[in-house]
C-alpha cells in the first residue's frame, strides 16, 4: 500500500513525533493491511491474538479453526483443541491477565496456549498449560460470566506444563525476517 509521501520517506528508527497525527493513523492503517495482506494477521484489528494464533500453528504444527468457532483456536494431529491467547507487556501496562475465557466447564478446549508478548512484539515466553491447570487456577468474573487467567512466571512450574518458548522464537525469527 502506498503511503502518503512524508510517512513513506519516515525512517523506523526516526521519532514519530514530527509527524501529524494523521499521518501516524494513515501509517498505522498501513502496516495493519500489509501484515494481513502478508498473512501474518487475519485482521487489521490489533496483531497480538494474530500473532499468538501464527506462531503456535507453525510452531507446534496446529490447524487453525475458522474465526467464529467457539471456545478454541487450533487443532493438532490428533484432534486436540488449542485455545491460544497472547499478551503484550508494557511499562503502562505489565499486566498478564490474558482475554476472557468463556464456558470453561464445557472444556471447549483440552489446552491453553499462551504467550507473552514483549512491547515490541517479540516473544517473551509461551507454553501449553493443560484445561485443568486453567481450571483450577483462573477466577470467575461476574459481570462477563467468564474466567480470567493471568500467566504469571509461576505457571511454566505448574504440572502438566510445557514450555515452548524455544519453538515459537524459531518461528517468530522466521516470519520477523520474511
Amino acid at each position: 500500500m502506498l503511503l502518503n509521501i512524508q510517512v513513506r520517506r519516515h525512517k523506523v528508527n526516526q521519532p514519530l513525533t514530527p509527524l501529524k497525527v494523521g499521518q501516524v493513523l494513515d501509517l498505522f492503517v498501513a502496516v495493519a493491511k500489509e501484515l494481513k495482506r502478508r498473512g501474518i494477521t487475519r485482521s487489521t484489528n490489533n496483531p497480538v491474538a494474530d500473532l499468538a494464533e501464527l506462531y503456535f500453528e507453525r510452531g507446534l504444527k496446529l490447524t487453525r479453526a475458522t474465526k467464529s468457532t467457539k471456545g478454541f483456536d487450533a487443532t493438532d494431529e490428533q484432534g486436540l483443541k488449542y485455545e491460544i491467547k497472547g499478551r503484550r507487556l508494557t511499562p503502562e501496562n505489565p499486566s498478564r491477565e490474558l482475554s476472557a475465557i468463556r464456558g470453561i466447564e464445557m472444556a471447549h478446549f483440552h489446552f491453553l496456549a499462551g504467550v507473552l508478548f514483549n512491547e515490541n512484539l517479540t516473544i517473551m515466553k509461551a507454553c501449553i498449560v493443560p484445561h485443568e491447570v486453567v481450571s483450577r487456577y483462573s477466577t470467575h468474573v461476574a459481570h462477563t460470566n467468564s474466567r480470567k487467567f493471568m500467566l504469571r512466571d509461576e505457571v511454566w512450574s505448574f504440572p502438566g506444563v510445557k514450555d515452548v518458548t524455544s519453538e515459537l522464537k524459531a518461528i517468530e525469527a522466521a516470519v520477523r525476517s520474511a
